[in-house]
């Protein structure tokens, strides 16, 4: 299978004017009437054209028993690129039908931290069939990598890299770069190592095929390196990559020795999976599970919707401590969602902003949240007073009964009040107990902002209104 989709014979259609990337619905829709039909040379001549990355997207469009098909007529044009965009979910599938062996060579052939990604998620046993199938030397390098932890720096480098001695001349690199067999596919910087291989500056490619053979690499050099630690943690290598426009940076062990090279297409992933786990953890999805069995994706929401039956439970066991003022004043009751739903909404647009300004680093959870704290109880009460007025003064009017809205605008006012400082506040604790605010914090406030809201609005209905 062709890495670069000709443009003649494609599948994908222009649709508007504009290209369109991807596996188009027309492409789609053929590869499932040819699967059906059991077609094997048309189902090749319609993948063929196909980008390594979307010929992944299509076997996650397809059902399962359309994927088996897809991988048995197509098994030689699997690229090994192609298993490296393959959704976690879907990946395991597509390996154990391609066998250790197949896997094996397609290892072989991937940057050392693509590999690594492929095994990480797989459980022991494939891991073992697999690594066993792999020449001693890739092996070595890969197992290594994997006793590094999780999201961290050492999972996320790949070992290929450029390391040249400060000694050399632009002429000789050049040359050793034309001779060499064992170089990373592409690469952005000339690391510049000392006797005892620590990085001490880099020269960007670009400048180096500029430059006069005879000129030193230690005059082109860069020396204000960003060096990673191996244990860094993936979200704060991205954060260092956005905050200083890095391509590639070098990472080094403990001792300080260049050990492996991360480079912005690596960053580029780990940034799309914060953000989709903040995301879906606001939600409480967990992974994205677009695509997922049916089974498997009602699983994953059990735990979100299990945290909302205790919700609606408390809310419930509140609510029925006011039974005499609901069957006194039937009013009550119907104004209130309206309390606990403003309340709710915002509330999660707090935890949003405030959720994102963690993620980015602009708010420390162990920094002062005075200001932002503030600012969402001050942009509450402006929202609060003006829908307070709104729906106040649609219950009187409504009811007929002018108490009865100003009890109702108190209630949305001190609700919401609550939600903006609470939206703001719980993330912030929750980072600093180590939780993950985007998980936790809609649990959190949306318990708060229901069962305040309805115990508010009840009790003073039963003040001021019996």
């Amino acid at each position: 299978m062709a890495g670069t989709a000709p443009e003649e014979g494609r599948p994908a259609e222009a649709q508007d004017g504009d290209e369109y990337y991807g596996v188009s619905p027309d492409c789609l829709r053929a590869v499932q009437e040819a699967l059906e039909a059991q077609d094997a040379a048309r189902v090749r001549e319609l993948v063929q054209p196909l980008h390594p990355a979307d010929f992944a997207d299509l076997l996650e469009r397809l059902d399962e028993e359309g994927r088996r098909r897809l991988i048995d007529f197509t098994r030689q044009l699997i690229e090994p690129e192609t298993l490296s965009h393959l959704a976690d979910w879907v990946r395991e599938e597509v390996i154990k039908q391609l066998g250790p062996q197949r896997v094996a060579a397609a290892l072989s052939e991937l940057d050392s931290d693509d590999a690594i990604d492929l095994l990480e998620d797989l459980d022991e046993e494939a891991k073992r069939r697999i690594l066993d199938s792999i020449p001693a030397e890739d092996r070595a390098i890969i197992e290594e990598g994997l006793t590094y932890p999780e999201d961290s720096a050492g999972r996320l480098m790949q070992r290929e890299l450029v390391a040249i001695p400060s000694f050399w001349t632009v002429g000789q690199t050049i040359d050793f770069l034309r001779a060499s067999d064992d170089l990373p596919e592409d690469f952005y910087d000339l690391f510049i190592v000392d006797p005892a291989h620590r990085p001490i500056g880099s020269v960007p490619l670009s400048r180096a095929m500029r430059a006069k053979r005879a000129a030193k690499l230690t005059d082109l050099m860069e020396t204000e390196l960003r060096s990673i630690p191996v244990d860094m943690d993936q979200e704060a290598v991205a954060h260092l990559f956005r905050q200083y426009g890095l391509v590639s940076a070098p990472v080094v062990s403990k001792s300080g020795r260049l050990v492996g090279v991360i480079t912005v297409d690596d960053v580029v992933h780990v940034i799309d999976e914060e953000a989709e786990e903040d995301l879906m953890g606001l939600g409480g999805v967990g992974e994205t599970d677009f695509h997922a069995p049916v089974a498997e994706t009602a699983w994953r929401r059990v735990r979100w919707l299990m945290v909302t039956l205790i919700n609606t439970v408390i809310a419930a066991i509140v609510i029925s401590r006011f039974e005499a003022t609901i069957e006194q004043i039937v009013a009550v009751a119907v104004l209130m969602p309206i309390v606990v739903a403003m309340g709710g909404n915002a509330g999660m647009q707090a935890v949003t902003v405030t959720v994102r300004a963690l993620a980015t680093r602009d708010l420390s959870p162990g920094g002062s949240v005075w200001r932002p704290v503030m600012k969402e109880l001050l942009v509450a009460l402006m929202n609060a007073v003006v829908f307070a007025l709104i729906m106040g003064t649609v219950a009187a009017v409504w009811f007929r009964n002018v108490p009865l809205g100003i009890v109702l605008a108190a209630a949305m006012v001190i609700n919401m009040v609550w939600a903006g400082v609470a939206g703001a506040v719980i993330p912030v604790l929750l980072a600093r107990l180590g939780m993950d605010p985007a998980v936790g914090a809609g649990p959190f406030l949306t318990t708060t902002t229901d069962v305040l809201g309805f115990f508010i609005f009840l009790g003073l209905a039963t003040l001021f209104l019996l």
